[in-house]
């Protein structure tokens, strides 16, 4: 078996241990004699997965015991309709922050169901900054903030919680579990997984509960976050491989350090990386540094036209999946927790012998 680098934005990397782990539980896990995806959503067998996965991701954040933890099917976008479905109206509509492509599609669903407001926007710069706060139009009336806390298709990424006066909402999909956040300074956090805490088809939602509210009856059952609450996140059938792999990959960060060693890599790979494409005059990174993601690294070539060679050369070399969002064209190297240092280094090999015969 030959592992590659895989550098795609999403299904990301997933730790190699967290995946030998499941292989070997797979035909039985825990002594069953079943695989985790045959035992019932509703056993003993299964209470324990839940509870185990729940309790490390708290301990991970650390999470205040006045948050509801839920691990809900579908992606982060699905919550793009639930966010304003469970805490806006629109007498009191969610304020949105765009600042990148996922953060526009989050307030264009909430806009569609007449719950959303522009705060403010910065894609008059191409989407490659976050817009100024001192402009930003967020006053009481709105139920929340929301914003995107690393967008990956721009590379953005927000270095801190915005300092507004307002219950903060915010996708963290690409960046969560990746550094320390302050739970108890947001309303509600979600997030894909198949980015930092495993595979997708499922997304992990953060609210506090005095926040948690009835929704309106033509609301389908499964959008109301109170009732999946009551459920224990299993109002239906949950997607429960995929939360199974959520509670493995929670428990190697824990054994990697935590978060805060999370951190402490990612700084490291993505200094690593920007310092090359700095020096370069060959690479362009064009994002301000103050505003550069740790997690997505987008990059040209000054002549655009080695792109598609660019990208199938590293794939040929077994760094995989650095096509740029075809939105923006380029390449991009996502990073994200599972991708080691040594899969960096390999990249930056690359680029240099590529450098050295197509410049």
């Amino acid at each position: 078996m030959t592992r590659i680098f895989n550098f795609c934005a999403g299904p990301a990397t997933l730790p190699l241990p967290v995946l030998e782990k499941a292989r070997d539980e797979l035909l039985d896990f825990n002594g069953t004699g079943m695989s985790v995806m045959e035992i019932s959503h509703r056993s003993a067998a299964f209470d324990e997965v839940a509870e185990r996965s729940e309790a490390c991701l708290r301990h991970l954040l650390g999470v205040p015991d006045d948050y509801a933890v839920l691990f809900l099917a579908g992606g982060a976008t699905t919550q793009f309709a639930h966010v304003p479905v469970n805490l806006a109206s629109s007498h009191s509509p969610g304020a949105y922050v765009v600042n990148g492509s996922w953060s526009k599609k989050a307030f264009s669903i909430a806009d569609r169901l007449g719950r959303a407001h522009l705060a403010a926007s910065s894609e008059d710069s191409g989407f490659k900054r976050i817009p100024d706060p001192a402009g930003w139009d967020v006053s009481e009336r709105h139920a929340y903030l929301h914003y995107v806390s690393n967008e990956t298709i721009s590379g953005v990424q927000f270095r801190q919680p915005p300092a507004v006066d307002a219950t903060l909402v915010s996708d963290m999909s690409s960046d969560i579990l990746s550094r320390p956040i302050d739970v108890s300074r947001f309303g509600a956090i979600y997030a894909g997984a198949q980015k930092n805490i495993g595979q997708a088809g499922i997304t992990l939602v953060i609210v506090r509960q005095d926040l948690l509210q009835d929704t309106p009856a033509i609301v389908p059952d499964l959008s109301s976050w109170k009732m999946q609450y009551e459920k224990g996140s299993r109002l239906n059938t949950p997607a429960t491989f995929a939360w199974y792999m959520a509670g493995l990959v929670f428990d190697w960060i824990e054994a990697q350090g935590g978060v805060e060693r999370m951190a402490e890599l990612n700084q490291h790979k993505s200094d690593t990386l920007y310092r090359y494409l700095d020096q370069s005059g060959f690479y362009l990174n064009d994002i301000p540094q103050e505003f550069r993601s740790h997690m997505n690294i987008p990059f040209q070539i000054s002549d655009e036209s080695l792109h598609g060679r660019f990208v199938a050369e590293a794939e040929a070399a077994g760094l995989s999946s650095l096509k740029g969002h075809r939105s923006v064209g380029g390449m991009r190297a996502s990073i994200y927790n599972a991708m080691p240092i040594e899969g960096i280094e390999a990249l930056i090999g690359f680029m240099a012998d590529f450098e050295s015969r197509a410049g």
